[in-house]
C-alpha cells in the first residue's frame, strides 16, 4: 500500500496542511494513525477526490489550466497548434515549468534535465523520481533533440567546441538559471574543468532558445547553446554537442484530461515525423510513449 505522510498528502491533494488536519479531525478523509503519525493511503485519497467529496474549501481545483509550461521547443509549439488541443504554452524553462506544475498552475511541463541520469536511466526520469512533492507523475516522451553551439553564419571565429569558446573569449549568450540549456552548459563546463565565471557572457540572459538565436543573429553574441532547429530557423551555423530527451511531465489525474489526450493522440500522427524532419534535429521514434508513471 502506498502511504503518504501529512506533508505529502497535503501536496498531493493541493491543499494546506492546516485544512488537511481539519478534515482528519472531522473524520472526513481516509487516514490512519501509526506510530504517532497520520498516514494517508494514496489509492483511497484518489477515490475520495473522484467521489465528489474531495473538494473542500481551500482545495485547488483538480482541473489544471490548459497550459503547457516549461521549456520552449519549435516542434512542441507546432504540435500544440496543429493538434487542435486548445492547449496554450508558457515558456519559462524546465525548472520554472516544474514549479508551476507543482502549484497546479499548468497542465504539463516540457522538460529536459541534464546531469541527473546514470547511463541506464535518462536524466529526465531520474530528476522526476527525485522530486519529493510529485507522487503521481506521468512522464511522456515527445522527442529526442540535438543540442549544440549556435554560431553566426559562416562561423567567423572558427568555433568548434566549448573549449574554443573559452580559449578565444568569444561572447556567449546564456539562458536563465533553471533552463535545461543552462543545465547542459553547466555540465559541459564542469567536464572541461571550467566555471560560468570563465565565460565571456552576454547580459542579460536569454529566456528562450529563439531569444538566444536572435542575440547571435544581430551580433550581440558570438555563440550560445540551443537546438539544431533553433539554429536552422534563424539561419545560423550549428556545431552538434549531444542528443537529449525532451519530455512532457504531468500529474496522473491530468493525463486523462481531454485536451491532453487530444495532444497525445496527435503524437501518433504521421505528420509529426514529417514536420520533425523539416525542422531538423529531432528523433520522434518514441513520441507519445510513457517513460515513467509513479
Amino acid at each position: 500500500m502506498d502511504l503518504l505522510t501529512t506533508a505529502e498528502a497535503a501536496d498531493y491533494l493541493r491543499l494546506g496542511e492546516r485544512k488537511l488536519y481539519e478534515l482528519v479531525a472531522g473524520n472526513a478523509i481516509p487516514c490512519s494513525k501509526m506510530t504517532g503519525k497520520w498516514l494517508f493511503p494514496r489509492h483511497e485519497l484518489d477515490r475520495w477526490v473522484l467521489s465528489g467529496l474531495g473538494r473542500p474549501e481551500g482545495m485547488i481545483p483538480a482541473e489544471a489550466p490548459p497550459i503547457v509550461g516549461g521549456s520552449q521547443d519549435d516542434l512542441l509549439e507546432w504540435c500544440l497548434r496543429r493538434s487542435g488541443s486548445g492547449l496554450a504554452s508558457l515558456n519559462e524553462g524546465t525548472e520554472g515549468g516544474v514549479a508551476r506544475l507543482l502549484r497546479g498552475e499548468i497542465a504539463a511541463a516540457a522538460i529536459h534535465f541534464h546531469g541527473a541520469g546514470d547511463g541506464e536511466e535518462s536524466a529526465n526520469v531520474a530528476a522526476v523520481r527525485a522530486m519529493p512533492r510529485l507522487h503521481d507523475a506521468v512522464l511522456v516522451a515527445l522527442t529526442r533533440r540535438e543540442q549544440g553551439l549556435l554560431l553566426a553564419p559562416g562561423n567567423p571565429k572558427g568555433l568548434q567546441s566549448l573549449g574554443d569558446v573559452l580559449a578565444t573569449n568569444a561572447k556567449i549568450a546564456v539562458r536563465q538559471n533553471g533552463a535545461g540549456a543552462q543545465m547542459l552548459l553547466d555540465v559541459l563546463l564542469a567536464q572541461s574543468g571550467a566555471a560560468r565565471s570563465d565565460l565571456n557572457r552576454l547580459d542579460p540572459t536569454c529566456l528562450t532558445g529563439p531569444d538566444l538565436a536572435s542575440a547571435i543573429r544581430v551580433g550581440e553574441a558570438d555563440c550560445g547553446v540551443a537546438t539544431r532547429a533553433a539554429a536552422r530557423s534563424s539561419g545560423l551555423d550549428f556545431v552538434p554537442l549531444l542528443w537529449e530527451d525532451f519530455d512532457l511531465l504531468m500529474r496522473q489525474r491530468v493525463y486523462f484530461q481531454s485536451q491532453l489526450q487530444v495532444l497525445l493522440r496527435f503524437l501518433a500522427n504521421g505528420d509529426l515525423a514529417i514536420r520533425a524532419a523539416e525542422l531538423t534535429g529531432y528523433d520522434v521514434t518514441l513520441a507519445g510513449t510513457i517513460r515513467l508513471s509513479t
